[in-house]
């Protein structure tokens, strides 16, 4: 247990430029994680089928949407600033677990319907898909 605690001291203390390292890079993680990762509020909804755009819809609206897909119909939530898959016909429905979005950006996709809701905000989010 001595030998272990004596290997201890035999490392260098940290200079005063280790610190000015250690204290640039957490404010830059911190400063990207401001920038880059900025929730904004979503103000329009856009759904599309298949690969055609079926429509755009404000998010400032109580609303339910049935859109036929090609497995069925699917029923889409829009209150008040969210919106949401309420039902598919999909067998997965993954994309009603994904639940209330409401921030640009954010995407909901029933694969086997093909039917796909993604919300956008004042300004055009962009992510490594875009770059």
């Amino acid at each position: 247990m001595c030998a272990r605690l004596s290997n201890l001291s035999r490392f260098p203390k940290p200079l005063w430029g280790d610190w000015l390292v250690i204290g640039v890079s957490i404010c830059l993680v911190i400063l990207s994680f401001l920038t880059l990762w900025s929730q904004q509020p979503a103000t329009t909804l856009r759904i599309r089928t298949g690969d055609a755009v079926l429509g755009e819809f404000s998010l400032m609206q109580t609303k339910q949407l049935k859109v036929a897909g090609k497995v069925g119909t699917s029923i889409i939530d829009i209150q008040q600033g969210k919106v949401r898959f309420a039902q598919s016909p999909c067998n997965s429905q993954y994309c009603v677990h994904q639940g209330w979005l409401q921030h640009a950006g954010q995407v909901a996709i029933c694969i086997p319907n093909q039917v796909s809701i993604e919300l956008i905000g004042a300004v055009q989010a962009m992510d490594t898909l875009n770059y």
